[in-house]
C-alpha cells in the first residue's frame, strides 16, 4: 500500500500547530497582585513554575522619535535553580558590543546587551541588584540605541519588596 508523503505531512503539520497552541493557551499567566508600581505574575513553562515580576518606567528621557515596550522584570524558575534573574527591554535594538548602566543610590551596575535586551553578566550581580532594589528608592537606565540615541528611564521601586516577596514565596524561595 503506498501513502501519498504531502497529505501525511500536512496531517502532520497541523498536528503540531494544535498541540502548539493548546500548550500555550495552558501556560496563561496569574497575576499576584499589583504592588504600586511593581505587578507580579506566575506562569508555567515547559509544566515548569515560572515567577516574574515588572515594572515600566515612571519617566523616559531621550531623542528618539519612536519608541517600542520598555521594562524590567525580575525572574525566578526554581526547577533550574535560577532566581533573581535580572532582564531589561529598551524598546529599542542596543548599540552593539555596548552596555547599559544601572544606578540605584550610590550604586552603579554594568549589564550587557543583546539585540533588545540586557542582562547581568552572572548570578552574582543579579544577587546585588536585587539587594540594591530591596534598599533603593529609584532606579536610573541608562542606554545607547543601534542608532546612537542615548536614553534614560527612571523606574520607581516603591512596591518592589512586596512584589518581591511574592514571587519568592510563590515559587517557594
Amino acid at each position: 500500500m503506498k501513502y501519498n508523503l504531502i497529505p501525511c505531512l500536512l496531517l502532520s503539520f497541523c498536528i503540531n500547530v494544535i498541540v502548539s497552541l493548546s500548550s500555550v493557551q495552558a501556560s496563561s499567566e496569574t497575576e499576584l497582585g499589583s504592588y504600586k508600581d511593581w505587578d507580579a505574575y506566575t506562569t508555567r513553562e515547559s509544566g515548569k513554575l515560572v515567577c516574574y515580576m515588572g515594572a515600566v518606567p515612571t519617566k523616559s528621557v531621550g531623542k528618539y522619535s519612536k519608541r517600542g515596550q520598555t521594562f524590567l522584570l525580575i525572574t525566578h524558575r526554581p526547577n533550574e535553580k535560577s532566581i533573581n534573574v535580572i532582564s531589561l527591554r529598551a524598546g529599542y535594538t542596543f548599540k552593539k558590543s555596548s552596555e547599559v548602566e544601572m544606578t540605584i543610590g550610590k550604586l552603579t551596575f554594568k549589564l550587557f546587551t543583546t539585540n533588545k535586551w540586557a542582562f547581568a553578566e552572572n548570578a552574582s550581580i543579579d544577587k546585588k541588584l536585587v539587594t540594591a532594589m530591596i534598599r533603593g528608592a529609584t532606579l536610573t537606565v541608562r542606554g545607547v540605541s543601534s542608532r546612537g540615541t542615548k536614553t534614560t528611564d527612571t523606574y520607581s521601586l516603591d512596591g518592589f519588596t512586596a512584589a518581591y516577596r511574592a514571587i519568592g514565596k510563590a515559587c517557594k524561595i
